[in-house]
């Protein structure tokens, strides 16, 4: 499959269904950044390479427990919105998001906000 990249596995009665860790961060990152308030996806391990990198999935690590899923979502949001609401936008789009695009339960998504911007 390529590139040492992870993957997730659905398996089915003809074969299995393996979803790259990466596409599942990518749909991820894209809900979050649909969500009003958020500006952005910070890398989670705070690596320059990474910031440099134009990577969708940047700012997502997943913990996969059979067919469920914990993402950690690290985002900048827009100064003047409520971080508490945003958070819970961001929690339940993404949920959703996940879910409906790869058939796995989403057990958590924990929202980590590690700047501002102001403009």
């Amino acid at each position: 499959m390529g590139d040492n990249k992870e993957y997730l596995t659905h398996p089915e009665e003809n074969g299995s269904i393996n979803i790259s860790e990466d596409v599942v961060a990518a749909i991820a990152a894209g809900a979050a950044c649909e969500v009003d308030g958020v500006s952005g996806m910070m890398s989670g391990g705070g690596n320059v390479s990474d910031l440099m990198k134009k990577n969708p999935a940047r700012g997502v690590k997943i913990s996969c427990n059979g067919e469920s899923i914990t993402l950690d979502l690290f985002v900048t949001v827009q100064y003047g919105h409520p971080i508490p609401e945003m958070a819970q936008n961001v929690q339940q789009a993404v949920a959703t998001a996940v879910a409906d695009s790869t058939g796995f339960t989403v057990s958590a998504v924990n929202v980590h906000v590690g700047g501002i911007s102001i403009a």
